[in-house]
């Protein structure tokens, strides 16, 4: 092995790219496009709902465009986390818009899909044999968690769409999976480094936000036997020691160790070196297996139907008072709905709507604030009952030193009540061990 590039064209698909990056990235000779197309940074919602980050329309565009270039070039596409949650649904959403472009352009190649679905019963097993730890959720993974959990993946490591690669796969549509071994797997299937290629996939996995100045656009990572270099696809932007280094330790809480399916980074002698105007040198990351295969699960569990309401408040009055006025409304809506699955959530913006209790310059506040009165309710018809009586007490309120007789509030929409569906919230965000890395990924490939 000389060296292997690894295009990426942004850091989620559907996010864009620029055409000028892409072309002068695949000149510079891509040997395969992988990008990531999800996350749980957006939440539980995708993942319990089925419904997909990205638009369709979105989607299409950019996977024509990647699909095109990579039959042109006649190299691989590998996407990540299909759809945002990387679910079945997901998955197969995504798949058909491969297969609609393949029709509609005239394309043919390998098409694989690889799922990421748990069986529930498969994570009860795990719960009662104590094969299952707690990673960020603070809470335990219980059967009855998971009998209430509507959807259930784990993020695959690099081998399921190593395997499909191997198997001859043109383009790959994975589930639910690490942003960097997403990256990582094909030069691993060409004998590249593990370490240096999943070290060199995690600071890609971003696109050009390792870049400066960052944006959703091309980032390149070339292998080599012992290194890797980083180079943006647009000569807008350029790598710097500095924008590297800070996003190899990007969602990092340990900035020397990242573990990951089956293995654990150690970055504690990694060197990062300017290698010319637009192009940074990596060195150093070792890659350590781990005894057990263990993956991270993510499962979602409806907690109710939410109604929201937004509005402004400008009245110098009020505002001090606020908090108090707010805790008399929630109190009140309560006691007049009396049902025990009702919510009631105040978010004020302009003050603390953004940090909460974590802000550090609590007090301050503007001439005017934001209030989103947020309803959770075990139907949406309850819910947007309370959130309309909430909103109508808070716009006829009498308090204290009030100036005006009415119209506490300023709605910014009509109706005030919006609906917002199924509420979701994490049910699983754990650690799972499996018997093997291939265990729980089924992959189909198919000739388009």
């Amino acid at each position: 092995m000389n060296t292997i590039t690894v295009l990426t064209p942004t850091g989620t698909l559907g996010y864009g790219f620029g055409d000028e990056a892409l072309a002068r990235g695949l000149a510079m000779g891509a040997d395969v496009i992988a990008v990531d197309a999800g996350s749980t940074d957006p939440g539980p919602h995708y993942l319990g709902s089925g419904e997909t980050l990205v638009s369709r329309f979105s989607t299409k565009k950019e996977l024509r465009k990647l699909i095109r270039a990579g039959r042109e070039k006649n190299i691989p596409l590998v996407v990540g986390s299909a759809g945002g949650a990387g679910t079945k649904a997901h998955v197969d959403w995504t798949a058909d818009i491969v297969r609609e472009i393949a029709r509609e352009d005239g394309l043919h190649f390998k098409l694989a899909t690889i799922y990421s679905d748990v069986p529930i019963e498969r994570a009860k097993a795990a719960v009662r044999a104590g094969e299952v730890e707690d990673f960020e959720a603070g809470f335990e993974l219980t059967e009855g968690l998971l009998d209430e959990t509507v959807s259930l993946v784990a993020q695959m490591g690099f081998e399921p769409i190593d395997a499909a690669l191997k198997a001859g796969a043109d383009v790959v549509i994975a589930g639910r999976a690490c942003d960097d071994c997403t990256i990582a797997a094909f030069p691993i299937s060409k004998g590249g480094d593990v370490a240096n290629a999943i070290h060199m996939g995690k600071i890609l996995e971003c696109g050009a936000f390792s870049a400066e100045p960052f944006a959703m656009d091309v980032m390149l990572g070339i292998l080599g036997p012992d290194h890797f270099h980083l180079e943006p696809g647009s000569e807008k932007r350029r790598a710097s020691i500095a924008s590297v280094a800070a996003h190899s330790l990007y969602e990092r809480e340990n900035p020397y160790k990242q573990a990951g399916p089956g293995h654990v980074l150690d970055l504690e002698k990694c060197a990062f070196e300017q290698a010319g105007e637009r192009r940074v040198k990596v060195t150093g990351a070792v890659s350590h297996d781990t005894p057990d295969y263990w993956v991270k699960l993510e499962g979602a569990r409806i907690i109710g139907y939410r109604s929201i309401c937004v509005a402004g408040i400008r009245c110098p009055s009020m505002m001090p008072v606020l908090d108090e006025i707010l805790e008399e409304t929630r109190a009140a809506v309560v006691e007049y709905f009396e049902d025990p699955t009702l919510k009631v959530l105040f978010h004020v913006y302009g003050r603390d709507g953004v940090m909460g209790a974590l802000e550090p310059e609590a007090g301050q506040r503007g001439h005017e604030i934001g209030l989103v009165i947020e309803t959770i309710a075990g139907d949406q018809e309850l819910a947007h009952a309370a959130c309309h009586n909430a909103s109508g007490r808070l716009l006829h309120l009498h308090y204290e030193n009030q100036y005006n007789t009415s119209g506490n509030l300023a709605f910014l929409y009509s109706p005030s009540e919006i609906d917002a569906g199924p509420a979701y919230v994490f049910s699983a965000y754990h650690l799972m061990k499996l018997t093997g890395p291939m265990e729980i990924f089924p992959t189909r490939i198919e000739d388009l």
